[in-house]
């Protein structure tokens, strides 16, 4: 029986292939899935399983998930597609006799207010039903923000609609070590972990840490959630993406992305990547 993971082409599924072959899982038992198979070549060249699969298409899902047993279901970007994309993977991995699923969803989702809780929420109800499953609630990445140094240091500021909310941001590579320990360990069939970064921050304190590891003075400008709407279409971003993103931080402002659970902590066995930490990596 193998364990699978979605979307590995991306990021996060990257990152876990990379963490389950690390904790000693042969090659030969992990099955990397993505809609394009020539982005992850290189897991074939090193033994691992490589299959094609796609959530839009769920004819290609059967042989996809065969021979399952643990299946690690990273949620899928499109906020309007997501739940019926959600279900024809669910389904599949029900079809393949998979006896646990693991789903990437968001922190606090049956309580959030955030438009990305609502697919997130009705997954973890699809999942529930229909096969043992583990739900890791992932809290913000801190390579959100790291990815925009660049921006930041040219203009001075960082740019967002949080207030003064703290919110749990951990490194890609932590959540993804902690979807490898739950895919590779027994006991966590029913839980629900919420994850985030030992050490919460406001935006404001954001700014003063890259302040502190850059000698430059950064600013932390908040916005109303509908002027951060504006500022992120006028740099490119993409409309939908843009209100999803602002919405975040209205929620971000009323603390639902912090937790101080201890979760993704505990599951690592070790303290999570601090902040700046990763800003200095970041900055290289």
């Amino acid at each position: 029986m193998s364990t699978v993971v979605t979307a590995a082409s991306g990021q996060l599924g990257r990152l876990t292939v990379e963490a389950l072959l690390a904790r000693g899982v042969p090659a030969s038992d992990i099955v990397a899935t993505s809609r394009d198979v020539t982005r992850i070549k290189d897991f074939a060249d090193r033994g691992v399983v490589v299959r094609r699969a796609d959530f839009a298409e769920p004819d290609s899902l059967p042989a996809a998930f065969e021979g399952a047993d643990r299946l690690l279901l990273i949620s899928t970007t499109s906020v309007d597609e997501r739940l019926a994309n959600h279900r024809h993977a669910v389904d599949a991995a029900v079809t393949a006799g998979a006896s646990l699923v693991a789903y990437t969803s968001i922190l606090r989702a049956d309580t959030s207010s955030t438009v990305l809780a609502v697919s997130h929420h009705a997954t973890e109800e699809y999942l529930r039903e229909r096969v043992p499953s583990v739900m890791l609630r992932n809290g913000w990445y801190l390579e959100n923000y790291t990815a925009q140094l660049p921006q930041i240091l040219r203009g001075g500021a960082v740019l967002g609609a949080a207030g003064q909310g703290r919110i749990s941001a951990a490194a890609r590579a932590d959540y993804a070590e902690a979807a490898a320990v739950v895919l590779t360990t027994d006991g966590h069939a029913g839980k629900v972990y919420e994850l985030g970064g030992d050490q919460a921050f406001t935006l404001a304190e954001l700014a003063a840490a890259i302040s502190a590891a850059t000698g430059k003075r950064i600013t932390y400008n908040d916005l109303t959630a509908d002027g951060f709407t504006r500022v992120l279409a006028e740099a490119g971003v993409p409309a939908e993406l843009a209100r999803v993103l602002a919405d975040a931080d209205r929620a971000m402002s009323h603390d639902e992305l912090f937790t101080d659970s201890g979760d993704l902590r505990h599951l690592l066995g070790r303290p999570t990547t601090p902040p700046a930490e990763a800003i200095a990596a970041a900055l290289g």
